[in-house]
C-alpha cells in the first residue's frame, strides 16, 4: 500500500536561493584567513614564499569581491549557475594558493573541502559531483605540481610521503563524505519543510471549511422561523383567495419556495451550528463524518463502534476538532485508494483510551517501508510506480499530514499489515491489507460531558 501524492518539483534546484551579498561576506573571511595566515609564515616562521603571487592571487578574490559589491545590489540573489561560478572561483583561488604555499605539504590544504560542503548545501547534485571532481583532481594534481615549502636557511618542508598519500586520502574521503552527508541533511530539512507547509495548508483548509459550515448552519437556524411564518401566511393567502385562481396560484408559489430556501439551508448547514452541542459528537459519529466524502467511491466501508473488550464505559462525546476530522479523512483516502473491495473502520473506547482502527483488503505497506510510514517525500524503493495506479509515486505526503495532524491532537499512530495482526483472529482474516491504528488518551480528545450533560448557552453569531 504506498501514498498517494503528484510528483513535485525537483527540490534539488535552488534558483535565487543564495544571495550575493552572503558569498560576499564570506569570501571576505577567507580573505582576510588567506593575508594572516601569510603574514605568520612570513614574519613568525620565516618561510620563503612566492610573496607577489601569494598577494595576486588574493587580490583578484578582492577585486571580484569590490566589483561585485559596487554593481549588484545588496539583494541580489544568484541562480544555480552563477553559484556555481562563483564557488568554482573560490575553488580555483585556493588551488592556486595552495600551489604557491607547497600544496598537499600545506596543513590548509583541507581547506578544498569547503566549496564542496557548500556546494551540497545549496546547489544540485549535479553541481555538487563536479565540484566534488573537481577538488579530487585538483588534490591530485597538487601532489607532483607545487612550488615547496622552504625556511630562510634553506631547509625544505616536506611530510613523508606516506603522510602525503594519507592526506591526499583524507581530502578525497572528506569530499565525498561531507557531501553525501550535507547533500542528505539538507534534503530531509527541505522535504520536511514543504511537508509541514503542506499540512498547514490542509490545516487551514479545513478549518475554513468548518467554520463555513457552523456559520451556514446558524443561518439556516435563524431563518427557520421567518420562513416557517411565511409558509403558514402564504398557506392561508391560498385558503382565502380559492375564488380567485390567479392568485392563488402565487401564495402556493410563494410556500413552494419557502419550502425549497428551507431544505437548501438545511442540506448546507450539515457540519453544525457553532454553539456547544454542535462543536462536539459521538465518537462514532466524527469517525463516520470524516469518511464520508469516501463512501461513494466503489469501496464498501464497514464501521464498527463499541466498547473496548471488558469495559462497559459509554461511547464518548468528542471534541470535532479540524485536525482530527482532517487526519482520519487522510487515513480513509488512503485506504480506499489500495483497498480491493472492502475497508473496516472500527472505534473502541474504555475509561482511559479511545482507539480507532482502520484497515482494508489490499496488499498491504510494502514490509521494508513499515519502519518509515509517515515520513514526508518517502519513495518507493527503486524510484518505482504501482502498475495499478500511476498516478501515485509513493511520496509519503499524505500519511505524513495525517499523522502529523492527529499526533498534535495527542495520538500516538501504529501501522501495520494485516497478515501480521490478524494472523490467528479467522473472524478478520479477510483483513489481510495495511492497518493504522490511532490511540488517544481519553482526556485528550473527549469534550469532557457526557449524556445528558447540560450544554450551556448558545454563543450568539457576531458579524
Amino acid at each position: 500500500m504506498a501514498e498517494h501524492r503528484t510528483a513535485p518539483a525537483d527540490t534539488s534546484d535552488s534558483d535565487n536561493w543564495i544571495r550575493l551579498r552572503t558569498l560576499v561576506l564570506l569570501r571576505w573571511w577567507a580573505i582576510m584567513g588567506q593575508i594572516s595566515a601569510l603574514i605568520v609564515a612570513q614574519r613568525l616562521y620565516n618561510l620563503e614564499l612566492e610573496i607577489g603571487l601569494c598577494y595576486l592571487a588574493i587580490g583578484a578574490s578582492v577585486i571580484s569581491n569590490l566589483v561585485a559589491g559596487f554593481v549588484f545590489p545588496e539583494n541580489k540573489r544568484l541562480t544555480e549557475s552563477q553559484t556555481l561560478l562563483v564557488v568554482l572561483f573560490d575553488m580555483l583561488q585556493l588551488a592556486l594558493m595552495l600551489y604557491l604555499t607547497g600544496g598537499l605539504h600545506n596543513p590548509f590544504s583541507i581547506l578544498i573541502v569547503g566549496p564542496v560542503t557548500v556546494s551540497a548545501s545549496a546547489l544540485s547534485s549535479r553541481s555538487t559531483i563536479f565540484l566534488g571532481v573537481m577538488s579530487i583532481l585538483i588534490v591530485s594534481l597538487l601532489i607532483p605540481f607545487h612550488l615547496p615549502l622552504r625556511t630562510a636557511d634553506g631547509f625544505f618542508l616536506r611530510v613523508p610521503q606516506i603522510f602525503l598519500f594519507g592526506n591526499w586520502f583524507a581530502i578525497v574521503i572528506a569530499v565525498i563524505f561531507l557531501g553525501v552527508y550535507s547533500r542528505w541533511i539538507v534534503s530531509e530539512m527541505r522535504a520536511m519543510a514543504e511537508a509541514l507547509q503542506a499540512t498547514q495548508m490542509a490545516l487551514a483548509r479545513e478549518q475554513k471549511l468548518t467554520d463555513l459550515g457552523g456559520v451556514v448552519a446558524a443561518a439556516a437556524h435563524e431563518l427557520g422561523t421567518p420562513l416557517a411564518t411565511i409558509k403558514l401566511a402564504s398557506s392561508e393567502l391560498a385558503e382565502e383567495l380559492a375564488d380567485t385562481p390567479d392568485l392563488r396560484d402565487d401564495a402556493l408559489l410563494i410556500r413552494e419556495q419557502a419550502d425549497r430556501c428551507r431544505d437548501i439551508l438545511r442540506s448546507m448547514g450539515r457540519a453544525g451550528k457553532d454553539d456547544l452541542h454542535l462543536r462536539r459528537a459521538p465518537l462514532s459519529a466524527v469517525v463516520e463524518e470524516a469518511a464520508d466524502p469516501h463512501i461513494d467511491r466503489g469501496k464498501s466501508i464497514h464501521f464498527e463502534h463499541a466498547p473496548a473488550e471488558g469495559s462497559r464505559a459509554l461511547q464518548p462525546e468528542i471534541l470535532r476538532r479540524p485536525e482530527v476530522i482532517h487526519g482520519l479523512r487522510n487515513l480513509v483516502q488512503n485506504a480506499v485508494d489500495f483497498a480491493r473491495a472492502d475497508v473496516w473502520v472500527e472505534s473502541r473506547w474504555s475509561d482511559d483510551e479511545i482507539t480507532v482502527r482502520i484497515m482494508d483488503d489490499g496488499r498491504g505497506y510494502p514490509p521494508h517501508l513499515l519502519g518509515r510510514i509517515g515520513d514526508p517525500l518517502m519513495r518507493r524503493r527503486g524510484g518505482g510506480r504501482d502498475p495499478r495506479r500511476p498516478e501515485y509515486e509513493g511520496m509519503g505526503l499524505g500519511l505524513f499530514i495525517a499523522k502529523t495532524l492527529l499526533e498534535r491532537s495527542g495520538a500516538d499512530l501504529s501501522f501495520a499489515n494485516g497478515t501480521e495482526s490478524f494472523r490467528h483472529r479467522l473472524d478478520r482474516a479477510q483483513r489481510t491489507g495495511a492497518v493504522v491504528e490511532v490511540r488517544w488518551p481519553r482526556a485528550a480528545i473527549a469534550s469532557g460531558t457526557g449524556p445528558g450533560m447540560p450544554l450551556g448557552e448558545n454563543q450568539p453569531i457576531r458579524a
